[in-house]
């Protein structure tokens, strides 16, 4: 059981049988009456945004959730497939469930997958992935405009903008928090 008074960004409660991340709290004591915690929740399962008062004092379920190495082995149709790296489990996420995440997994790649019940509900990534630029127009010769983009179709299928000098086959280094090109790498 968590107390409202261990609140914090990014602790993880269970309210009514769902995971929630705590996003924003504040502790409110009013002239009158009980202190009370007002907070942002956001549903691990939808990603639904809630607002939700508790007194102070309260206590509230842990979730039963726990990191575990997994490895992305291809994907099937609409699921990813992946292992687990000590039981040699596989198991099938459905690609909402990995959500935009999806872009920037490679096969064989190892993540940190976020497990709930024994159910994947997300992956962690790291902040930058290298990917290999699989097709993209070629930089035109005299095109020198500063900061001037062009879109590429990555390995994994994701498109980004790239600057115009990236050919097909370099390796680019990409920010996944927003999906932008960092630098090129050798």
């Amino acid at each position: 059981m968590i107390s409202t008074k261990d609140f914090r960004n990014g602790l993880k409660i269970e309210i009514e049988g769902k995971p929630y991340e705590i996003i924003e709290f504040q502790h409110f004591k009013p002239g009158k009456g009980g202190a009370f915690v007002r907070t942002k929740l956001k549903n691990m399962l939808t990603g639904r945004v809630v607002d939700q008062t508790f007194r102070s004092g309260e206590k509230v379920e842990k979730p039963d959730m726990a990191n575990k190495e997994m490895q992305f082995l291809y994907k099937e149709g609409t699921d990813y497939v992946l292992m687990d790296l000590e039981t040699y489990e596989q198991m099938n996420v459905p690609a909402d469930v990995i959500g935009s995440t999806g872009g920037y997994l490679k096969e064989g790649e190892t993540n940190k997958a976020l497990l709930y019940n024994g159910e994947v509900i997300g992956v962690d990534l790291p902040a930058s992935v290298i990917l290999t630029v699989a097709q993209t127009d070629p930089g035109v010769q005299g095109d020198r405009v500063s900061n001037a983009t062009k879109p590429a179709t990555l390995e994994t299928g994701l498109v980004i903008n790239v600057p115009l000098f990236i050919n097909e086959g370099d390796k680019i280094k990409v920010d996944t928090r927003s999906g932008e090109y960092l630098s090129r790498e050798k």
